[in-house]
C-alpha cells in the first residue's frame, strides 16, 4: 500500500514540474486547441510546448488556433530557451 502511494507521489511530481515555468521570462502562456501551449516571452518571441511538456519547433509565421478562438501567429522559434526553462536537473 505504501509503495503505491510513493509511486503515485513520484508520478504527480513529474507531471507538475512540466507546468512550472520561470515567470520572469514568460509574459503569457496560451493553450491551443490541439492541447499544446504557446509561451510568449517578454521580448515578443514565442516558443511551443507540445501536450507532453516538451519544447518543439514551430515555423515562424505559422497561424495557430487558441482554445478561446484567438488566432496566434508564431514569431521566433525559441526552442532552446523554452527547453532550458522546462528542464529541471535532478
Amino acid at each position: 500500500m505504501f509503495r503505491k502511494f510513493i509511486v503515485l507521489a513520484a508520478i504527480s511530481t513529474i507531471g507538475a514540474s512540466a507546468f512550472a515555468l520561470d515567470n520572469d521570462q514568460v509574459q503569457r502562456s496560451v493553450q491551443l486547441k490541439d492541447a499544446s501551449t504557446v509561451h510568449i516571452f517578454k521580448d515578443g518571441k514565442m516558443a511551443m510546448e507540445d501536450k507532453y511538456g516538451r519544447a518543439v519547433r514551430m515555423e515562424p509565421g505559422h497561424v495557430m488556433d487558441a482554445k478561446n478562438g484567438e488566432k496566434i501567429t508564431m514569431h521566433g522559434d525559441e526552442v532552446g530557451r523554452l527547453a532550458s526553462i522546462l528542464f529541471v536537473p535532478n
